[in-house]
């Protein structure tokens, strides 16, 4: 490798990226050159003797990954290693080894929408009434159970209560349904590889021999699945390198297991340990407030965030009365960084809930000031975009029923609800697919001759189109447009239907940058990547406009000024994390990583009162803000407006009133195990007491189960 390259590594990122065999984990805190460690790594393999072919490293999100692919390649010959998702690398072992696997190799990936038709199809085949059995909380439980490696087959087995009967009756219909479908669910995609490695050696060690040197960033954010399917691959040759953060593992709700990296060197006892503590992002005063705030973490690996920047950034905290103000308050300071030349790419405001986008953008549109909602994933659940891809879909998977009773009659053919049921029978007792029975029509006794000649026509349609499946997407993807009559049925309809046509040129666009992307495009391959896409891949760093999005979402970018809003106990930490354990832990990792976000300012901020189901209601700020190692908080009334509609017609907004929150004062203790009354809560027992004047913060278990960390001062506690 480069010896100058090498020079610009620190010794850490050295060592990391110099060793060749055996296991090597890889501690990187936020902004540590983690990428470029890894990348390095490939390069310094590749130049000790390895091919690149036989280099395998996966990641999280397809922007992830295709940046790495393009620094790898950036170091020459390095460019050759397999890089993706997880995702991405299970969808390609599926497709090479699906007779292994029992699956068809054309199967379809089925999206949140697709899973949820099938879920509530399998209830009511269940013969279950979806009140009392929400189908969406019977997909959860079953996306847990594949996170854990527990088929259909395995849970029917240990299930024992009444709910767990009635789940594995949900859960194996819903399977069968898949099947018949020939489609996966992303769980599936994991599920399905991770069992193939442990079962069929044959293909274990192929994979296993492909790639013998397998590299894993974001390691913490793995599930048991994900962990056991990169144990089963690399448990004969040893060579894995897991890269990652426990203090940035933030997807339990899905799944993920910090346990796996905290106990990596357990799993592999002659693991290398390197530690990436230097931060090449964050200035000095922002890395301070980030290890105050995560070292109150029990669940971690200790390490420190050392500063690299010399520029002295700030960090602002600010109290305001409402959501309103607090929204005015960050449209107004986003529009003083625009008049300074800050340009707009370098700006986001994190928020914990979707919802919260809402004050923002209406104070931004107020305020003229260009932002883009990351929220990616909504371009692709527009009608029009969905129906075009359901033709594509039905092209490449004839047994995709969502799909094909999604565009059976649309745009309008005159196909109607009891002719498709019909037929729907027809094929189950003929043990057809639906789009086998379709070109069966004429033989389908209680349809009538006209319906006949409609489906058959549409049968041949669907014939005619998947002769040129083979090559490149973007032309296929017009032809079906105009041939399908979905461009016809937009013409004349008004600016909704402009609108639909222009989102249409806009998918077709990207699908032609797609063909010019891939060496050999196909359209599996382009669905895959579609049905793969997160809300991150959204985000346009060269947009001139500041980024609005969650806290997960935010994950593994950075900007020069970030503002978080809604720093109150109940939004951050969420209501359903606000307690002891893991999930409060979980809480104070996702702050830590929307904070480590900001290169030079970091902007916090709370509301007094917020508007929560339609009620005005008090609120008490974040534990988290007092964890931060800050000296003060200002609290700022409401904030004076020139323009005396600005809010609505509520006229203008008092004055300024800005001041520090008082220093230490005394409060009375209260010491765990006391029992506690709450106005609004009811009955508690203290759980855990921060004496911190009066900021002080009191943890409560309530007897309805709840519990809350509230600000002393404000919770109005009386003792029982």
């Amino acid at each position: 490798m480069d010896e100058a390259l090498l020079a610009q590594l620190t010794s850490s990122q050295r060592k990391a990226v110099s060793h060749r065999d055996g296991p090597l984990l890889v501690l990187a805190g936020p902004g540590s050159g983690k990428t470029r460690v890894i990348t390095c790594r490939i390069a310094a393999l590749v130049d000790s003797g390895v091919r690149p072919y036989n280099i395998c490293a996966i990641t999280f999100t397809n922007k992830a990954a295709e940046e790495m692919r393009q620094r790898a390649a950036a170091l020459g010959p390095s460019g050759g290693a397999h890089i993706s998702t997880f995702h991405s690398l299970c969808v390609r072992i599926l497709r090479r080894y699906a007779e292994a696997a029992g699956i068809h190799s054309n199967f379809s990936i089925y999206d949140s929408a697709d899973q949820s038709k099938c879920v509530k199809q399998a209830v009511k085949d269940c013969g279950l009434d979806g009140t009392n059995f929400p189908p969406a909380r019977m997909l959860d439980a079953i996306s847990t159970l594949k996170n854990k490696l527990i088929d259909a087959e395995a849970f029917q087995e240990r299930a024992e209560d009444f709910f767990s009967r009635t789940l594995s009756q949900v859960y194996t219909r819903y399977q069968q349904i898949l099947a018949e479908r020939n489609g996966l669910d992303f769980d599936d995609l994991l599920m399905k590889v991770a069992f193939l490695l442990e079962t069929d050696s044959a293909v274990c060690g192929e994979l296993s021999n492909r790639f013998k040197f397998l590299l894993i960033d974001e390691y913490q954010d793995t599930n048991h699945a994900q962990y056991r399917l990169a144990k089963a691959l690399a448990l004969p040759h040893g060579n894995i390198c897991a890269t990652g953060d426990p203090d940035q593992s933030i997807y339990r709700w899905r799944g993920a297991d910090i346990r796996n990296i905290l106990a990596f060197e357990k799993d592999w006892p002659e693991a290398v340990v390197v530690k990436l503590e230097e931060n090449f992002r964050s200035t000095a005063a922002i890395l301070r407030a980030a290890d105050s705030l995560i070292a109150r973490n029990t669940n971690r690996k200790q390490k420190a965030l050392v500063a690299v920047r010399t520029d002295e950034g700030k960090v602002c905290v600010e109290g305001h009365e409402d959501e309103a103000a607090e929204a005015d308050a960050v449209a107004r300071q986003v529009d003083a960084l625009l008049s300074q030349k800050v340009p707009a790419g370098q700006i986001a405001v994190f928020y914990r809930v979707n919802a919260m986008s809402r004050a923002l953008e209406e104070a931004f549109v107020r305020r003229r000031v260009p932002y883009q909602v990351v929220r990616g994933v909504e371009f692709y659940n527009r009608k029009e975009i969905r129906d075009l891809l359901a033709y594509l879909k039905v092209l490449a998977n004839p047994a995709d029923e969502v799909a094909l009773l999604r565009i059976i009659n649309t745009p309008t053919r005159g196909i109607g609800k009891v002719t498709v049921d019909r037929v729907k029978a027809f094929a189950v007792s003929h043990g057809l697919t639906l789009s086998q029975a379709l070109a069966r029509a004429d033989q389908v006794p209680e349809v009538s001759g006209a319906a006949r000649t409609k489906l058959m026509a549409f049968s041949c349609l669907l014939d005619k189109l998947r002769r040129d499946i083979v090559g490149p997407v973007a032309p296929l993807a017009e032809r079906v447009f105009r041939e399908s009559g979905l461009e016809q049925s937009f013409k004349g309809t008004g600016q909704d239907g402009q609108d639909a046509l222009e989102n249409i040129s806009e998918l077709i666009n990207a699908a032609a940058a797609y063909d010019q992307q891939t060496t050999e495009p196909s359209l599996l391959d382009y669905l895959q990547q579609i049905a793969l896409f997160s809300d991150t891949d959204a985000y346009e760093a060269t947009s001139e406009r500041a980024a609005l999005m969650t806290l997960h979402a935010a994950k593994g970018l950075e900007f020069d000024h970030v503002f978080i809003i809604g720093l109150e106990d109940g939004l951050l930490p969420h209501e359903r994390g606000n307690g002891d354990g893991d999930e409060l832990e979980e809480e104070r990792r996702l702050f830590f990583v929307g904070v480590t976000r900001a290169r030079i300012n970091l902007y916090l901020s709370y509301a007094r009162y917020r508007t929560v189901r339609g009620q005005f209601l008090r609120t008490v700020a974040s534990p988290f803000l007092f964890e931060l190692g800050l000296d003060s908080i200002t609290q700022k009334d409401e904030e004076p407006e020139d323009d005396e509609d600005a809010f609505g017609g509520y006229g203008r907004r008092p004055r300024l009133a800005s001041r520090p929150v008082p220093a230490k004062q005394a409060e009375p203790e209260f010491a765990p195990g006391q029992l506690v009354r709450h106005k609004t809560f009811g009955l508690g027992r203290v759980r855990k007491y921060a004496d911190m004047g009066a900021n002080s913060v009191v943890t409560i278990q309530f007897n309805t189960g709840q519990t809350k960390s509230l600000l002393l001062q404000y919770a109005h506690l009386t003792r029982v």
